[in-house]
């Protein structure tokens, strides 16, 4: 072969060596952009709607079955992006998690050919579901087709994505996203390395990777609840030492990576881009800390005060924390009386609140049930609805949120079983609370 075939040759070699690269690149890409589509079943509505007699406010039960139905946890996105299905789990024969289709009242039942899903949250941006099946991370996106007659049933068809798979351990939180739309977080435990403590993860939406935020070791434990600002893209929170209601041990010295202090706090946060837990709320000996939930500019809302009563009675307030000052005000303002009974005493204290997104609003439940809204600036208190639950036993209510501050939704035992509810503010208290115009969201830090 002379120089000029061999010139040839190795020019043909180095296409050839370009283009099976370029295939590789295109079939790796292919294959995780390729999404599975499958139809998803479709039931029949069970919705009822109710008008709440003592506040005048409207009630849309979405689930009337026997079994237990549930809205997701109250920090999660229940509603899409566009609010055209609102999820939820139950334990009737066949459930898991489900969605309601706001424009026909059908049910849908989301589970693919490889398995149920858990985990769930809607996305803060666009218009999918993020879940959980084993190890791996998956989007699902609908496509609904309404009926063509009020006799039949919509079809809905799911696309998934499985955006990443755990390496090792298990998903110990469900997941949520950042309020930009990049990632979704999760807390992992059970490693096959027992040493291994808890770690919070986060995956980009758009690439599939998955990175590590911190590790969490002994002490001060996790308790979960992992959730971004819905505000701010780089911090996050999750609980300290996890039982519900966790009550503070000694005051804890400096958090840091190496020095992580506070057994028995409940209040975390991390910021992404330092990756260091820090303990944002040093609460006293005895005081109860509960149910964080992320609201407007950077503030945190939880419940809880310090007990200076005779169990089992419990004080706690509905607090708003700023975790850059450390400035907390109480805007639901629980109470307490010698003469007061448990059960009377629960009926004026919270147990989890979570705010709307423009600011105007926080909800507020308590242990019978009883929805109580707040208004953003002036702390005005309005009973939106009542008697949900019967103090001592049942599903507390969660009260969670929609995507534009008009509707609550929460878990109801008013039918006589745990249904999904959603409570509609009354145009009269939106327009009165209108002219305060919320909080003004502050420049993200």
């Amino acid at each position: 072969m002379n120089l000029a075939e061999l010139s040839r040759a190795a020019r043909l070699l180095q296409v050839q060596a370009s283009l099976s690269l370029a295939m590789l690149v295109i079939v790796t890409c292919s294959a995780f952009g390729r999404g599975d589509s499958y139809p998803l079943e479709v039931l029949p509505p069970e919705q009822r709607r109710v008008t709440d007699p003592k506040t005048g406010a409207e009630l849309l039960f979405l689930t009337t079955a026997p079994e237990k139905d549930v809205n997701l946890y109250f920090h999660e996105h229940s509603w899409l992006a566009d609010e055209s299905v609102i999820l939820f789990t139950s334990a009737r024969t066949n459930g898991g998690l489900m969605g309601y289709v706001t424009a026909t009242g059908e049910l849908i039942r989301f589970h693919s050919p490889r398995g149920g899903f858990g985990g769930a949250t809607a996305a803060a941006r666009g218009n999918s579901v993020l879940a959980v099946r084993g190890r791996e991370i998956v989007e699902i996106k609908l496509a609904i087709r309404p009926a063509a007659s009020f006799k039949g049933r919509s079809s809905v068809t799911a696309t998934e994505r499985v955006l990443c798979v755990l390496p090792d351990g298990a998903p110990s939180t469900a997941l949520n996203p950042s309020c930009d739309g990049k990632y979704a977080a999760l807390g992992v435990t059970r490693f096959s390395d027992p040493s291994r403590g808890p770690t919070i993860y986060k995956v980009n939406l758009r690439s599939g990777a998955l990175s590590e935020i911190c590790r969490l070791p002994e002490p001060p434990g996790y308790g979960g609840h992992v959730q971004w600002s819905r505000t701010n893209p780089n911090l996050l929170s999750f609980a300290g030492r996890g039982r519900e209601g966790d009550v503070a041990g000694p005051p804890p010295g400096l958090a840091g990576p190496e020095n992580y202090a506070g057994r028995g706090q409940r209040l975390w946060v991390v910021d992404i881009r330092e990756r260091i837990p820090r303990n944002v709320y040093l609460a006293v000996e005895g005081e109860l800390v509960t149910h964080e939930s992320w609201w407007v500019n950077n503030q945190i809302l939880f419940c809880g005060a310090e007990q200076a009563m005779p169990p089992p009675a419990v004080l706690s307030h509905v607090k708003t924390l700023d975790v850059h000052t450390g400035e907390v005000r109480i805007v639901g303002a629980g109470s307490w009386w010698p003469e007061a009974s448990p059960s009377d005493a629960a009926r004026l204290n919270w147990w989890h609140a979570a705010g709307s997104a423009d600011g105007r609003w926080i909800a507020a439940d308590n242990w019978h049930g009883d929805i109580m809204l707040f208004e953003g600036r002036t702390t005005r208190p309005h009973l939106l609805t009542s008697e949900h639950r019967t103090y001592g036993q049942g599903e507390h209510p969660h009260v969670g949120w929609d995507r534009k501050g008009e509707k609550v939704i929460f878990a109801s035992h008013l039918l006589g079983d745990l249904n999904v509810c959603v409570a509609f503010i009354p145009k009269l208290w939106q327009n009165a609370n209108a002219d305060d115009g919320g909080l003004r969201l502050k420049r993200r830090r």
